[in-house]
C-alpha cells in the first residue's frame, strides 16, 4: 500500500517559502505594470536634468562653501555637492515610491499634504526661523519649507476642487480656487515671498483657465493681477524692492548683474570644470545663480541644452493630455507642470537679467533639502497620474469639456 505525503504543517517552512515566493512574484508583477504604464520619456527627461544638477553644484560648490567658511570652521569645496547627492537619493526613493501609486491614491496623498502644509505655513510666522531676512522655515528635527511641499499639493488639489463641475456646473469652485489662492499669497508675502506667491498666482492662472472660465472673468482674473502687482509695489516693501532692483539700481540689481556676467563669460563652450572665477562673486552660486556657473564652467551651449529639456518636459506632458479623457488628470498634470516649468523660466529669466529676482531655485537642478524632496514629490505625483495602460486605445480629447467653444 501506498504511503501517504507527509502533511506540511501550515505556517512551515513550505508554507512561509511559498508565501516570500509569492510576494516575490507579485512584485515583479507589480514592477512590470508600472513600467509598462508610467511614461518612461518623461521619466528620463528628469532623470537627465537631475544628473545635470549634480554635475552643476558640483561646480558651484567652492564658490559658496569658501564664501562660508571661517577660520574656526573651513568647509570642503564640494561640501554642498556631498549634501546635494544625498538629498538627490532621497528626492528619487520619494519620487518613485509615490510614481507607483495609483491616480486615486496619488490624489488622495496631494490632499492630505495640501492641508497638512497649509496648517505648516500658518504655523512659521509663529515658530518659524529666519534665514537671511526671510521666515520660511519650521526646525522639526531638520528644516523644513512648507511652501516647498505646498506647491505640488497645491495643483492636486486645485485640480480635485475644479474637477467638480463635471458632476455639477452650478458649483462655486472658481470661488473656492479663488479663496483658497488668496489664503495662501497672504500666508505667503508675510514670510515675505514674493516669487512664490507669484509661482502660486500663475499655476492658479493657468488651471482655472483650463477649467473653461468664460472670457469675460478670464479679462477679470487678467485685471486684478495687474491691479495686484501694482498694489503690491505700492504697498509691498519686498516687492517694490525686488522690482527697483530689476529696473536698476541697489545691492539685489548688482547681483543680477553679476549673474549675468558670469553667465556670458564662458563663451559657447565654457571655461572647464572648476575653472571659472567670476563665480566666485555670486551670493548663491550653488542655489539660485546655479544657471549662471552652468554658463561660465560648462558654456551657453550647456545652457542651451537645459533650456530644452525642460521645453521638451513641458511639451510632452501636454501632448500626453491630448487624449485624456479625465478632468482631474487633465487639471492635475497642467498645473504641475505649470509649477515646475514656471519656476525652472523664472529663474532662468532673472539669470539672464529679463525678470525681477525672485530667489527662486532652478528645479532638479539647484542644491536644496526641501525644494529637492518636494520636486521629486512632486514629479512623483505628475508620473503617477499620467500613468496609462497602453494597450486601451482612447479617443481623441476635446477641448470642449473644459468648457472652450461653447
Amino acid at each position: 500500500m501506498a504511503s501517504n505525503p507527509p502533511l506540511v504543517p501550515r505556517g512551515g517552512r513550505l508554507g512561509l517559502e511559498g508565501a516570500a515566493t509569492r510576494y516575490q512574484r507579485t512584485r515583479r508583477s507589480e514592477l512590470a505594470i508600472w513600467w509598462r504604464e508610467i511614461d518612461r520619456v518623461l521619466l528620463f527627461l528628469v532623470l537627465a536634468l537631475m544628473a545635470i544638477g549634480a554635475a552643476a553644484v558640483a561646480a558651484g560648490s567652492p564658490a559658496t562653501a569658501r564664501r562660508l567658511s571661517t577660520a574656526k570652521v573651513k568647509l570642503d569645496d564640494l561640501h554642498f555637492f556631498y549634501i546635494h547627492l544625498r538629498w538627490q537619493v532621497l528626492g528619487l526613493a520619494a519620487m518613485f515610491g509615490v510614481s507607483m501609486l495609483s491616480r486615486d491614491n496619488a490624489r488622495r496623498l496631494g490632499i492630505v499634504l495640501g492641508a497638512v502644509m497649509l496648517v505648516a505655513l500658518m504655523l512659521v510666522p509663529v515658530a518659524g526661523f529666519s534665514v537671511n531676512g526671510a521666515k520660511r522655515w519650521l526646525n522639526l528635527g531638520a528644516s523644513l519649507q512648507p511652501s516647498e511641499f505646498l506647491k505640488p499639493a497645491f495643483a492636486i488639489a486645485m485640480a480635485w476642487i475644479l474637477s467638480w463641475r463635471a458632476r455639477d456646473p452650478h458649483l462655486p469652485v472658481i470661488e473656492l480656487c479663488t479663496g483658497l489662492m488668496g489664503m495662501i499669497a497672504v500666508l505667503l508675502m508675510a514670510q515675505p515671498d514674493f516669487g512664490s506667491t507669484m509661482l502660486f498666482a500663475g499655476v492658479w492662472f493657468v488651471m482655472v483657465l483650463m477649467s473653461g472660465i468664460s472670457l469675460k472673468r478670464i479679462g477679470l482674473a487678467g485685471g486684478f493681477g495687474v491691479a495686484g502687482v501694482a498694489l503690491a509695489y505700492m504697498f509691498y516693501e519686498n516687492a517694490r524692492h525686488r522690482i527697483d532692483a530689476f529696473l536698476g539700481g541697489g545691492t539685489a540689481y548688482d547681483q543680477v548683474d553679476l549673474a549675468q556676467r558670469t553667465l556670458l563669460a564662458g563663451g559657447w563652450t565654457g571655461s572647464g570644470l572648476w575653472l571659472g572665477t567670476k563665480k566666485f562673486g555670486l551670493p548663491e552660486a550653488h542655489t539660485d545663480y546655479v544657471f549662471s556657473v552652468i554658463g561660465e564652467e560648462f558654456g551657453l551651449i550647456a545652457c542651451a541644452v537645459i533650456v530644452v529639456l525642460f521645453l521638451v518636459l513641458v511639451t510632452r506632458v501636454l501632448l500626453r493630455l491630448l487624449d485624456e479623457e479625465d478632468l482631474f488628470t487633465t487639471l492635475a498634470a497642467a498645473g504641475l507642470t505649470a509649477q515646475l516649468g514656471g519656476q525652472a523660466f523664472i529663474n532662468i529669466l532673472v539669470n539672464l537679467q529679463l525678470f525681477p529676482s525672485k530667489g527662486m531655485t532652478l528645479p532638479l537642478i539647484s542644491y536644496g533639502g526641501s525644494s529637492t524632496i518636494a520636486i521629486c514629490l512632486g514629479v512623483g505625483l505628475l508620473l503617477a497620474i499620467t500613468r496609462r495602460n497602453p494597450y486601451i486605445k482612447r479617443e481623441r480629447f476635446s477641448l470642449r469639456q473644459l468648457g472652450f467653444g461653447k
